[in-house]
């Protein structure tokens, strides 16, 4: 693969991983916002849940798979030198689902107090509160459609600073609207906030970036343009099939809605930690290395796509040790991130301990968004959701005996089993269907990743509660302590492993920030 590639590649990524940095920092501080104003209370379950149907709403859409089934197309046509014919073919799938869209939306809007009726909350005093809630922030759904599509034509002309900016304004609009408004709205200030972030990040600011790469919209709707059926194609198996990302937010929030007061609100509060990690290390380079693989993929140069997939999932598999390092110190990132205000310190006990289960498959959270974007780079979406949906049905016991047997504890051990399970089965069957041979070593070097874990877990250990013992942790300055100390310590370690075991992945880093260093120094 040419080095050009790897460039644009590694350019693409550092703005992507800025932003999801950003957007994932911004998004903690959105939770410590909620957590300081009503902690693990019942009306923060009621604005989790409220945000269900909405979801469901953006899946039947296919606002998340935009970028997925239409750069392609585009992409495709922008190569062959038919740039007005793609820009009809934007216009088409705008005009089109944007209407079923406003539909789905008034319908479900009319209907969201018995569609509530479905989950734990019926017979809750936060029932009413939900389906309030639930109305506020559908209408947004209709946004993110629009600005996903005028996101994914700037992805496809290889521009990515202006869609990098929408998960930061719309976490900014929650934050906003719910400081403004909770002291006379309670949560629904968060909704509102919500609702403009999705108009203003998602949509206003992406119509500008798409002018900026020559937008052209046409009044069309013509459902039998071949370019749109085969757009539906690609999309309708997404849609009527479960996904990884889809069904994590949806089961769990199901599942804990039958649980005592407080626990979706936990779950959630313990997935944003998770996230930053997964975000980092997977849905940025994901998402600005699939325009690549779809070209690699159009051009039928199987092989380089492989050696691309199986490079960037040897270098996220860093995301193994630093989960270690996250479980280890999972009660002073809660308590500093959210003890106060309403957020006690019971809640802070049951929120880290729910981050020991959901971080042992945050390894699998990450691999998900490159080993998916392989075969959507393909432009076929209807075996991964098959596989996808078939292993979550298999494992939707588990859900049930963890919540049954464990409550929320359980349920958080079923969501990283599921999810390990997904990935695994993808990846097995992406090997053999593209002939991948150099699986058998990125299967061998995340054994090594976590066989290197387990001396780090033992070294983090003996920190933590011997050369720590006398500072007490739940404390800001004992918290501080034991975050420097066993970072400084775990950095120390891995690069030092890196170098012993060769592990190429791990020392670049190491020689990344002294060059970094260096050029700061001159």
């Amino acid at each position: 693969m040419s080095s050009s590639i790897y460039k644009k590649v590694g350019i693409a990524s550092l703005i992507m991983i800025t932003s999801v940095l950003l957007s994932r920092v911004i998004g903690v501080f959105r939770e410590m916002v909620i957590a300081n104003y009503a902690g693990t209370s019942g009306s923060v379950d009621a604005y989790q849940v409220s945000f269900v149907i909405p979801e469901i709403l953006n899946h039947v859409a296919a606002t998340g798979f935009l970028s997925i089934t239409f750069i392609p197309i585009f992409s495709y046509l922008l190569a062959s030198g038919r740039e007005s014919e793609g820009w009809r073919v934007f216009s088409n799938i705008l005009n089109t689902f944007g209407i079923v869209l406003i539909a789905l939306s008034i319908m479900l809007s009319f209907f969201a107090d018995s569609l509530i009726g479905y989950t734990g909350l019926k017979n809750t005093t936060n029932f009413q509160e939900a389906v309030r809630l639930t109305r506020i922030v559908i209408p947004a759904q209709v946004f993110f459609f629009m600005g996903g599509i005028l996101m994914a034509v700037q992805f496809a002309k290889e521009q990515f600073i202006i869609p990098a900016l929408a998960p930061l304004i719309y976490n900014a609009g929650i934050i906003i609207g719910g400081v403004m408004l909770y002291p006379k709205l309670g949560m629904e200030g968060f909704s509102w906030g919500a609702l403009c972030g999705a108009i203003i990040g998602n949509f206003v600011i992406q119509y500008f970036g798409a002018r900026s790469v020559g937008l052209k919209w046409f009044p069309v709707i013509d459902l039998k343009h071949p370019e749109f059926r085969k757009y539906f194609l690609l999309t309708l198996p997404l849609i009527i099939g479960m996904t990884i990302s889809f069904s994590n937010e949806i089961i769990p929030k199901l599942f804990g809605s039958f649980l005592s007061e407080g626990s979706i609100a936990s779950l959630n509060y313990g997935f944003r930690i998770m996230f930053i990690l997964v975000g980092l290390f997977g849905q940025a380079v994901g998402t600005a290395s699939y325009p690549y693989m779809s070209k690699l993929a159009i051009e039928n140069k199987i092989q380089e796509l492989n050696r691309l997939l199986n490079t960037i999932l040897r270098k996220i598999s860093l995301v193994i040790p630093c989960s270690v390092l996250v479980i280890f110190l999972r009660k002073e990132i809660v308590y500093l991130l959210f003890q106060r205000g309403q957020f006690n310190a019971d809640s802070t006990m049951i929120t880290s301990n729910i981050l020991i289960f959901l971080m042992a498959g945050a390894f699998a959270f990450t691999a998900q968004t490159i080993v998916n974007r392989g075969f959507y780079a393909m432009q076929n979406t209807l075996f991964p959701t098959v596989c996808v949906t078939v292993v979550l049905i298999l494992t939707l016991p588990l859900y049930y005996l963890g919540m049954i047997k464990f409550e929320i504890y359980g349920i958080a051990l079923a969501i990283s089993v599921s999810t390990i399970f997904q990935v695994s089965v993808l990846y097995i069957f992406w090997n053999k269907r593209s002939a991948n041979k150099e699986a058998k070593a990125v299967y061998l070097f995340y054994l090594k990743m976590v066989l290197i874990s387990i001396p780090l877990a033992v070294l983090l250990f003996f920190a933590k509660h011997r050369l720590l013992a006398g500072f007490e942790s739940l404390s800001i300055l004992g918290s501080m302590v034991h975050l420097a100390v066993l970072s400084m310590l775990f950095i120390t370690s891995l690069f030092s492993l890196g170098y012993v075991f060769k592990i190429r992945e791990i020392f670049e880093i190491s020689e990344f920030v002294v060059k970094r260093i260096k050029n700061i120094r001159r």
